[in-house]
């Protein structure tokens, strides 16, 4: 922890302050583009291409799912928003969790959200070689892989505006897209144009055994899949260190998710489901790829492999960012080597990068060795480790309200609705979400990888306390900090 972060109790212990440090990174991210990553962390993959077999599972229910999901979600970030007011750090959840559960937590949670954006980036990895295989058949998905790594690799090198400006794009593609769809799918119901005129209509959300076609119990079992398409949505937390105005720019982004959500995926899958009826969609097979078939778009199925192929890249973007400054993080609180605590000349923790970009690389080699299992061997972990941030990120802030109930810390400018109650709701639901996880051969084995990982990480713990036993205690917020 930078000394700018610590102060001294009257008993000689360490204190976190309250206020947000100066943590040497360029503040290089303006407004547009803390508001496009907000957006491009909303939209991911797992819209455009795991909403296919979700629809085969619960019909046209999942739009209810998505809803219900992103209510949570928004719960989350309202939680995760005054936590970031309280102290705008770049280490974000890592750091309240550290702060608020306890030095372990923070340690946990610094390196599963490090874990979770490595694995997903090798995921990434597969799926944009595999989206540019559809173009180019005989390029080897190895090569496209290794492409990729290295040019945004050098991207996130160069400079954090430059991070911005790519990630800015990229998800104005993916807005754009379904946007698109979305305006053409309302010209499709209301004008009846397009081959899918005759049979485009509201009814088909419920004229095909209803509602909930295969039961309800089959449509919780979406959430899962659910929660997957949603990963990413915290990314906006990591920003708050290098926001040229976190307290203006953290709050606009957290509070127009809802409006993203409803647009983007309660919107965007109730006019698909309209305009296709839910019994026509394949489990393998975009939505977006078939509304357009059916539409009768021409190059319909290039345009959706575009978008995915570019919301590929962004998340694969958005995991060097994320695994960089998380490491940094944990190399300032001593729970990483303190190589990954220095920046380069441009700001950036380069060396983090480097080792995250070098552990992504795996993707290559599985891509290069078993190329038509890649996807599925890297995808399910990061889910786990996704709903572990969310978890922590919930738990931080009933305890934050907590002390600030009791006087130890000052409160925040940016609270959230409803105090902890909203974050309990939270808490309650992942754990159901869980359970489901648990309950399902096909994603189970994320839960054993993730228990290996605690022990791989309870073991790192005991060598840290037994070489830096300072490191692992407990630092308690300065008083003088209040009000």
């Amino acid at each position: 922890m930078t000394s700018s972060q610590v102060a001294s109790n009257h008993d000689g212990s360490e204190a976190v302050r309250g206020d947000a440090p100066e943590e040497g990174y360029e503040r290089g991210l303006g407004s547009r583009q803390v508001q496009m990553i907000a957006i491009g962390g909303a939209i991911g993959v797992g819209l455009f291409l795991g909403a296919g077999a979700n629809i085969a599972k619960a019909g046209p229910s999942l739009i209810l799912m998505y809803a219900l999901a992103g209510v949570i979600i928004f719960f989350i970030m309202r939680a995760l928003g005054e936590l970031l007011l309280y102290r705008p750090v770049s280490g974000s959840f890592a750091e309240y969790s550290r702060e608020f559960v306890g030095p372990f937590a923070g340690y946990f949670t610094g390196w599963t959200y490090w874990l979770m954006w490595v694995v997903t980036g090798m995921a990434e990895l597969t799926a944009a070689a595999i989206y540019i295989h559809y173009w180019f058949p005989e390029i080897p998905q190895w090569i496209s892989a290794l492409v990729f790594l290295v040019v945004l690799f050098g991207a996130n090198l160069i400079s954090v505006k430059l991070f911005g400006e790519i990630e800015f794009w990229f998800s104005m593609v993916k807005v754009t897209a379904i946007i698109g769809m979305i305006v053409i799918g309302l010209g499709v119901l209301t004008f009846g144009f397009s081959a899918a005129g005759d049979t485009a209509q509201v009814s088909n959300l419920w004229a095909f055994d209803g509602f909930f076609p295969n039961g309800i119990g089959s449509s919780l079992m979406t959430l899962q899949g659910v929660m997957f398409a949603y990963l990413a949505v915290e990314l906006v937390g990591v920003t708050a260190g290098e926001s040229e105005n976190p307290e203006k720019t953290l709050p606009k982004a957290i509070n127009t998710l809802p409006w993203r959500i409803a647009l983007f995926y309660v919107g965007a899958l109730t006019v698909i489901l309209c305009v296709v009826k839910w019994t026509e969609f394949a489990p393998d097979v975009s939505p977006f790829v078939a509304a357009f078939a059916k539409i009768g778009i021409p190059a319909g199925a290039a345009i959706v492999n575009f978008v995915v192929l570019t919301a590929a890249l962004s998340s694969c973007n958005s995991g060097m960012y994320s695994t960089g400054r998380m490491l940094r993080t944990l190399a300032d609180n001593g729970e990483a080597p303190k190589v990954f605590n220095k920046l380069s000349s441009t700001k950036t923790p380069a060396v983090g990068i480097a080792v995250s970009v070098l552990l992504m690389g795996i993707g290559v080699v599985l891509n290069y060795v078993v190329p038509e299992k890649a996807f599925g061997y890297v995808t399910s972990v990061a889910t786990a480790a996704g709903i572990w941030t969310w978890l922590m990120i919930c738990i931080s802030h009933v305890l934050y309200r907590r002390a600030v109930a009791a006087g130890r810390v000052r409160a925040s400018s940016f609270p959230a609705p409803g105090g902890s109650v909203c974050s309990w709701i939270a808490i309650l639901f992942l754990l159901m979400v869980t359970v489901m996880i648990a309950l399902n051969a096909e994603s189970r084995i994320c839960l054993y990888v993730m228990a290996g990982w605690a022990v791989a990480l309870g073991i790192g713990w005991l060598v840290l306390k037994a070489r830096s036993p300072e490191v692992t205690q407990r630092r308690e917020v300065a008083l003088d900090k209040v009000g």
